[in-house]
């Protein structure tokens, strides 16, 4: 096997193309979130063309709900892997190598294809990998000096604690691509963790996992694990303000574990004007959960979503203010982006209206805002930024007095104003925005060369049949929930001056309010 990192490599397709010429594969498999489908839709065209007889496989989250759509606009892919991978792809070689797939690619469950007359076929969904411990990754095929942790200048790197998750938020689609919440062994886990320090050089990782500490004993186990080791190592998670509030004694243990990084997935101003959310609670519980990571030496990050209907430019200022208030190491604005795969996609219906999945990318505004347009969202956003981290770098991080944070908190704003100055992130001049002077210039370039069709509903829900999870009749409450969403929409509609409901239902990244009983942990 050859691992070909073109991603980390900007390789261009030329560069592509004479890697697959140099490497002659009988297999080339890629993976693809939402943003980056277009280019791995591509990379696997120019396999095609090197050598017709190579067999194409797409894998990642997007192909496994959106394959309809996807073998119709690429039919030069021969498979899609739907949901985790290591079982399927490994039966799919064995099947290639065996010459059955070529003879009859139904033979592989959990995958879909298309039939020589275009016909879009999905066979039976392989079962999930209930023990994640037997799965071994192979750390040694990576470049390691690509992978550097800016803020440290260490390497880094992403492994998984759990998968999936037991709750069926309609904004995420976790647990529905996962299908089943399991959680590793944390002595497993921090072996791992011990062969990526001793032997690939590895100082700084990060749990790969939306919410590492929804199980809390295992959680607790694996930091205790960690501190008996010694390895050195540091380390940040995502997770929600709720798990902070819940774990507060137990936060100094955490950062002896070597947690330095917390990202929290905040509300967003435009949420808080919702009756059904107790405003004053939830901001004094976000600014607490801020206020602990802090006095437990731990670097905070609050995110904010923004961009739903009912933005306006005084919410925007208002989730400023927020951030002044709660004072958190950092703030990350991201666009509200509803993925085509989730069940609030499906309930927002004809309010999205930009389907060029490569700019679902959190920056580019997908949705339009009722009372702004989306050049003046995105330079009110900026704005934000601007006025938050200058704050920070003239105020702040210099005359942190914890030496440890100062130098964490330097090394961010260094790699911020880095991926600035390159744009390698926030590559705003290529919509031409250059500052709040260019607003009136910016051009998303939503209708390029390539035709974005609506996704089919039908389609969806058809890829849907048969995807077996373990939340059962949770899926069916949740999509009757998004039937009475869609019809309180439309009645809201008829009515002057009503407030959309439907932001109601998005949250920011770990904003969830579920928690696991101690019952539920019990079976895992």
């Amino acid at each position: 096997m050859v691992f070909v990192d073109a991603m980390t490599h900007h390789l261009t397709d030329e560069q592509v193309q004479a890697r697959i010429e140099e490497i002659r594969p009988d297999i080339v498999g890629c993976t693809a979130i939402t943003p980056a489908i277009y280019k791995a839709e591509r990379l696997l065209e120019i396999a095609k063309a090197v050598n017709p007889g190579i067999v194409t496989v797409l894998g990642g989250i997007h192909g496994t709900f959106m394959y309809p759509q996807v073998l119709k606009e690429a039919p030069w892919i021969d498979a899609v892997v739907r949901g985790e991978g290591e079982q399927v792809f490994l039966n799919l070689v064995t099947a290639v190598d065996e010459g059955r797939f070529q003879a009859d690619p139904g033979c592989v469950n959990g995958i879909a294809y298309a039939t020589p007359d275009g016909q879009v076929v999905s066979t039976a969904a392989e079962p999930p990998i209930q023990d994640l411990d037997r799965i071994k990754p192979d750390w040694g095929i990576l470049e390691w000096d690509k992978y550097i942790y800016i803020p440290m200048g260490m390497r880094v790197a992403i492994p998984n604690f759990a998968r999936g998750c037991p709750f069926t938020c309609s904004f995420c689609s976790q647990w529905k691509f996962w299908r089943d919440y399991r959680i590793r062994d944390p002595k497993a886990v921090v072996d791992e963790i011990e062969d990526l320090v001793k032997n690939h050089g590895v100082g700084f990782f990060i749990l790969a996992d939306e919410e590492p500490t929804i199980h809390r004993k295992k959680f607790i186990a694996f930091c205790e694990e960690l501190i008996a080791r010694d390895l050195g190592v540091l380390w940040g998670i995502n997770t929600r303000v709720t798990d902070i509030l819940r774990d507060e004694k137990l936060l100094p243990l955490f950062r002896k574990a070597g947690l330095v990084h917390v990202s929290l997935g905040t509300e967003a101003a435009a949420q808080l004007k919702l009756e059904r959310f107790n405003k004053e609670t939830t901001i004094a519980q976000n600014k607490k959960a801020i206020q602990l990571l802090r006095e437990a030496g731990i670097v905070t990050e609050a995110q904010f979503i923004v961009g739903l209907e009912n933005e306006t430019a005084e919410t925007l200022e208002e989730t400023y203010r927020m951030a002044r208030d709660w004072n958190p190491d950092m703030a990350n604005w991201a666009m509200y982006t509803p993925w085509p795969f989730s069940d609030l996609f499906q309930e927002l219906g004809d309010k999205v209206e930009v389907f060029d999945f490569e700019k679902y990318n959190f920056v580019t505004p997908i949705m339009k805002p009722d009372a702004m347009d989306r050049a003046e969202l995105l330079d009110r956003v900026m704005n934000n930024y601007r006025r938050f981290f200058m704050n920070k770098s003239f105020f702040q991080y210099p005359w942190e007095k914890d030496p440890f944070r100062r130098k964490y908190l330097m090394g961010c704003l260094k790699a911020f104003l880095k991926s600035g100055f390159e744009r390698t992130f926030y590559d705003l001049g290529r919509v031409g925005y250059w500052g709040p002077q260019s607003k009136t210039k910016v051009d998303f370039k939503f209708a390029d060369q390539r035709v974005h069709n609506k996704p089919d509903a039908a389609a969806i829900a058809a890829a849907d049949e048969g995807w077996v999870t373990m939340h059962g009749p949770k899926i069916e409450r949740r999509r009757k929930k998004g039937e009475e969403i869609a019809a309180a929409a439309l009645a809201a509609i008829e009515r002057a001056g009503a407030e959309p409901p439907s932001a109601e239902m998005a949250m920011a990244c770990g904003g969830g309010k579920d928690q696991m009983d101690e019952a539920t942990a019990a079976r895992y």
